[in-house]
């Protein structure tokens, strides 16, 4: 079997033309398009944010990318390879909490490789709580951990499996803005260790802007698509809080929040309509 590409000037993740709309199960004749001719692609090692307002489609987007979420219409590819069912070579960073309360941080983080049968998942489990900063915090449960620590433990979760892609679904955006500035700045550098492409989604753009290769913008939805995307050409590596005082930083921000803006208003006028 022929081994995928992986080299830095290939696609980890294409879609093209997707679309994704949802029929209401008490009335059938009732359908929602949440997105519509979506083509969006990161490059093996590519860091790429998607932003738009809220409702436009984003997280959809996220879960067609995962394989959770089949698309009307259109196509996915990973590495040049037709996806059909789950993304198995991607690793899911979710919004919401997604450890399990019954398991400590280590056994949350031994979970994935437990089940993919790896003989030494503790102690790959462990190395992903040092590498974090939680090396000493293993036999923690989840209540036991603060907002930025429980991040940590997904985080590790997340990376343990060694995905070649990595999606993340607006993973800080519940936390302080201090710890959610260490947060941006420990994915950078883990990042910036092995590479691995990401889809990550945010509300936020300043966080887009500063942590990604390139950054696309959506419109408002219904039928969301890509209106904008833009090369963020600051020079790696990156402080977080340090790049946003650049001037190069702050003219990006100034172009992308041009096509961003209308968009938020439209999409603020739909929800107050609702």
């Amino acid at each position: 079997m022929k081994t995928p590409d992986t080299s830095p000037t290939s696609d980890a993740l294409a879609l093209d033309a997707v679309s994704c709309t949802f029929v209401d199960r008490n009335d059938p004749s009732q359908r929602y398009t949440a997105v519509r001719d979506v083509t969006l692609s990161v490059g093996a090692g590519e860091f790429v944010s998607v932003v738009g307002p809220t409702g436009c489609g984003k997280s959809t987007l996220l879960n067609v990318a995962a394989g959770l979420l089949a698309p009307s219409s259109g196509t996915v590819t990973v590495f040049g390879q037709s996806l059909a069912g789950i993304n198995t070579r991607a690793g899911y960073m979710f919004q919401a909490e997604s450890l399990m309360p019954w398991r400590t941080a280590l056994g949350n983080v031994m979970a994935g490789l437990e089940f993919r049968g790896v003989a030494d998942a503790q102690s790959q489990a462990q190395e992903w709580l040092r590498r974090v900063g939680l090396g000493g915090f293993g036999d923690r449960y989840p209540h036991q951990l603060s907002g930025g620590m429980r991040k940590r433990t997904s985080l590790a979760q997340t990376l343990a499996l060694d995905p070649d892609i990595i999606l993340m679904d607006e993973p800080f955006s519940a936390l302080d803005i201090q710890t959610r500035q260490l947060m941006e700045n420990e994915v950078l550098a883990l990042w910036a260790a092995k590479k691995k492409a990401v889809l990550f989604i945010t509300h936020d753009l300043d966080e887009a802007i500063a942590m990604s290769d390139r950054v696309v913008v959506m419109s408002a939805g219904p039928a969301s698509r890509p209106i904008g995307e833009f090369v963020v050409d600051l020079e790696r590596p990156r402080d977080v809080a340090e790049v946003r005082t650049t001037p190069r930083f702050i003219e990006l921000h100034q172009a992308i929040w041009a096509v961003l803006r209308d968009e938020v208003l439209k999409g603020y006028r739909q929800q107050l309509a609702a």
